[in-house]
């Protein structure tokens, strides 16, 4: 009967660990249950080994993660996006130190972490909590930035603490939200915790951006002109429109043959945030006003590459030796504080963006978007650089799209079943 047919369909739709809403003849039914007690494994894209765009597998046999901790919250992933961060970790960036904070006892064995899920952006619905979580419940839609040492958000359903998840902006879908809190953690991060600025400080303060067309560059320049900064932006010719919408009050096509004598005659800066590296370190430094506390910092530092180069402790004190002679010449050239910026999740952090989301101050900024099906296509995107925002990975889209359609099959085969008892009834 129809309606055995839509209990079954309640049931299979409550075990793929969604929550949705029925509403058929004036009743509304909110369905919602916890995967982690009704099926063992899940989809995913993994990696089994560190290289290129071919080590990508998808498989639909990954184990179910499941709650251990009592902070822990288990999120089903509407969407996920990908950050340079992702292609660098599929070819092992990072993996030395990554392995020795997941696992400081396995740290020495290389195959440890795998299979390993990508995808450090998470948008989703809260499906199961631990027994002290206070701050949520399942069905809350949620965003998060992911750690790197844990496993990302490339999958049906992952774990995350409370403390490092916040309440998606209700103004934004789940693919929109997706692009946002990895770039939204590295900025905070790199801006208060190293560029010493903040909601109150930044009136009037002048930034550079170097590379701000990319993710990170283009929540930055929304953040700091929604703090009161001024922001200056370098980026191609091409993405001169996209960051000036954005709010950017200077923009410098870094690939002018005049682009170093442009920023040398501006007002010298108190902050420059550089998300390129390599030889614009050296040309920036200058630009920076010499002995009032102005501050470089760049999110390319050489710690994960020296980690993985030399070992976990060479390494170490490899990459801490460069940041104390750069730091030490800065101070004494000019009198300009010279730091690392780093990624840095964090779930209270995000609530102050979302308030800023819902209050129109800062847009997502979403260059393309992939299904689930497509993910190593959404590398190749990604790979190919020169980025006007973020490449986003549409995960349940295909899932609930399904489920709601044969919800309306069911509730029309419900409705003919029932005029049929009707006519039946009026006969006898």
């Amino acid at each position: 009967m129809a309606s055995t047919r839509l209990l079954r369909l309640l049931y299979v739709k409550a075990t793929a660990g969604s929550s949705w809403t029925l509403a058929r003849a004036g009743c509304r039914r909110n369905v919602s249950s916890s995967p982690s007690r009704q099926q063992s494994c899940m989809s995913a894209w993994v990696i089994d080994t560190y290289g290129t765009n071919g080590v990508l597998r998808y498989t639909e046999e990954i184990g179910m993660p499941t709650i251990n901790s009592p902070s822990d919250i288990m999120i089903r992933v509407n969407a996920a996006s990908l950050n340079p961060l992702d292609v660098s970790m599929r070819a092992g960036y990072g993996a030395k130190l990554m392995r020795l904070r997941r696992n400081p006892f396995t740290a020495a064995d290389s195959e440890s972490e795998f299979p390993l899920i990508l995808g450090r952006d998470v948008s989703g619905v809260v499906v199961d909590c631990g027994s002290e979580v206070t701050h949520f419940n399942p069905g809350d839609e949620v965003w998060a930035a992911v750690p790197p040492w844990k496993q990302g958000s490339l999958a049906e359903f992952m774990i995350l603490t409370e403390y490092e998840v916040s309440l998606k902006p209700k103004s934004l879908s789940h693919i929109e939200a997706a692009s946002i809190p990895y770039v939204a953690s590295t900025a905070l991060s790199a801006l208060v915790n190293a560029g010493g600025l903040c909601r109150d400080s930044s009136s009037n303060k002048r930034v550079l951006i170097t590379g701000g067309s990319g993710g990170v560059g283009t929540f930055t320049i929304q953040l700091l002109k929604a703090w009161g900064a001024h922001v200056t932006v370098t980026c191609s010719h091409n993405a001169e429109g996209l960051v000036r919408g954005l709010g950017a009050d200077e923009v410098v096509d870094y690939t002018a043959s005049d682009a170093t004598e442009q920023l040398a005659m501006m007002e010298k800066f108190d902050v420059v945030l550089d998300n390129v590296g390599g030889d614009s370190e050296e040309s920036v430094m200058g630009l920076l006003k010499a002995w009032s506390g102005a501050k470089y910092v760049t999110l390319v530092s050489p710690l994960l590459l020296s980690t993985d180069s030399m070992g976990l402790l060479d390494g170490a004190v490899q990459a801490g030796l460069t940041l104390h002679s750069k730091a030490i010449q800065s101070i004494l050239s000019g009198g300009v504080f010279y730091r690392w910026g780093f990624y840095a999740p964090d779930g209270p952090a995000l609530d102050e963006v979302s308030r800023l989301v819902d209050a129109g101050k800062i847009l997502p900024v979403v260059e393309a978007q992939f299904p689930f099906s497509e993910v190593p296509q959404a590398f190749q995107k990604l790979e190919q650089g020169h980025a006007r925002g973020k490449t986003v990975v549409r995960v349940a889209e295909d899932d609930d799209r399904q489920a709601e359609e044969l919800v309306q099959n069911i509730g029309t085969e419900a409705a003919d079943t029932e005029q049929e008892v009707q006519e039946t009834a009026k006969e006898n």
